[in-house]
């Protein structure tokens, strides 16, 4: 199995998927729907059942059950795109065997290395099975790790037919990492009672609440005059942008909170004298809380215009997902056979919240509650991205083992 993982990994991390949220189309770039048609026929090839993809490359696919007992259908979803965070373009995966504990050089020419001080986990996979980067680019484990471990179970699935499961539906979605994952997914032609992303990171993790999250957009629209002749004319919207960036409190930050807590998070700011643009984006598990931190940007900007008022702003909260938590906990039963499955398998289960969101957020508010679970993978988005073919595997079986405990609870 392990080389199985290998060669499917090191083939779709290749192809160049990273989305693009300047684009409004669905994919929002063509190497999705190159991922997708490449699933699609690999899909066909294994012995999966009504496999299509849409005219957004939405893949989906069908194993049939293999037992006439009445189980839930259920299903397994991880997204083709790549972040947009660091580039994605000529991975180039390393792959490194029997690791042994130390530093790893990434790019000897560019003086990149993956070093156990600076990410002192990467020291307990030793002995594991590794791919990196090579320092240039991305990895793309999120999420093509858990694209790897659906298809690896369900070929399981199909060559061990001795393992009773119902029906089994798939899916791998465009543009999840711009937060559009679900945008044109169609649940009822998913058809399935519950569902899995298999989207997490490090060994074990077991996620079934999530933040919520807003986009705020603030545009600042200024006036261009000479310098030189600028008194009492010009307005700087650059400067006032910044005026503006200052007043957030610089301990609610990504960098600065952990577990439950909230943030805002400039993602971006541009512009010159007579135009900026500012973007963050907001994020709580606490629903109150988060209407909480919408209003206090709703009130800095209304500070920002009664002190620069000759300054246009313009303000834009798009709500994005909520915290799944609330449509999970009356079904938690998808999150407890997950939870046995792990333990069956002898890994230790970490339930925890996710710092951030997956396709399930929206799935569950869409009505198909879909927890989510690890892939193996570390730090996700950027140049020291690596995931274990160990607990790749040790995900493959987990996604098998979910299957079955399915099929054996009928039986209660």
């Amino acid at each position: 199995m392990k080389q199985e993982l290998v060669e499917r990994f090191t083939t779709y991390v290749k192809i160049d998927t990273q989305s693009n949220e300047q684009n409004e189309a669905t994919p929002s770039t063509d190497g999705q729907f190159i991922l997708a048609d490449l699933l699609v026929n690999e899909l066909k090839e294994i012995g999966m059942e009504d496999v299509s993809v849409d005219e957004h490359a939405y893949v989906m696919a069908t194993l049939p059950a293999n037992t006439d007992k009445d189980i839930p259908t259920i299903g397994f979803l991880a997204h083709m795109d790549t972040a947009t965070d660091f580039t994605g373009r000529n991975v180039n995966p390393q792959l490194i065997e029997n690791y042994n504990g130390k530093d790893i050089t990434l790019n000897e020419e560019l003086n990149i290395t993956l070093s156990t001080e600076k990410f002192p986990e990467l020291s307990t996979y030793k002995g594991h099975t590794l791919i990196t980067t090579d320092g240039t680019t991305l990895l793309g484990a999120d999420n093509k790790a858990g694209i790897t471990e659906i298809m690896t179970a369900m070929a399981y699935l199909i060559n061990h037919p001795e393992i009773k499961h119902g029906e089994i539906r798939i899916a791998f979605t465009p543009d999840e990492e711009i937060g559009r994952g679900p945008h044109k997914f169609d649940v009822d032609r998913f058809n399935a009672e519950y569902a899995y992303t298999v989207d997490g990171g490090p060994l074990g993790e077991l996620q079934y609440e999530s933040f919520n999250a807003a986009d705020a957009r603030i545009t600042f629209t200024g006036n261009s005059v000479h310098p030189g002749t600028a008194k009492n004319k010009l307005v700087n919207a650059a400067r006032i942008a910044a005026a503006f960036i200052n007043k957030f409190p610089e301990q609610e930050t990504p960098e600065h909170t952990e577990q439950l807590e909230g943030f805002y998070h400039l993602i971006s700011m541009e512009g010159d004298v007579e135009r900026a643009e500012v973007n963050y984006i907001i994020r709580d598990f606490d629903r109150d809380k988060f209407a909480e931190r919408k209003s206090m940007v709703e009130k800095l900007v209304d500070q920002i215009r009664k002190e620069y008022k000759a300054v246009q702003v313009e303000l834009k909260i798009t709500d994005e997902y909520y915290n799944m938590r609330e449509k999970i906990e009356p079904v938690k039963e998808v999150v407890d056979i997950a939870y046995q499955a792990m333990e069956n398998l002898n890994i230790k289960p970490i339930v925890q919240p996710i710092r951030g969101g997956t396709d399930g957020s929206q799935l569950s508010y869409m009505g198909l509650p879909t927890p989510n679970i690890f892939t193996g993978g570390e730090n996700f988005h950027g140049k020291y991205e690596y995931v274990s073919v160990d607990n790749m595997e040790k995900a493959t079986q987990v996604i098998v083992e979910i299957c079955e405990l399915f099929a054996k609870q009928s039986d209660q």
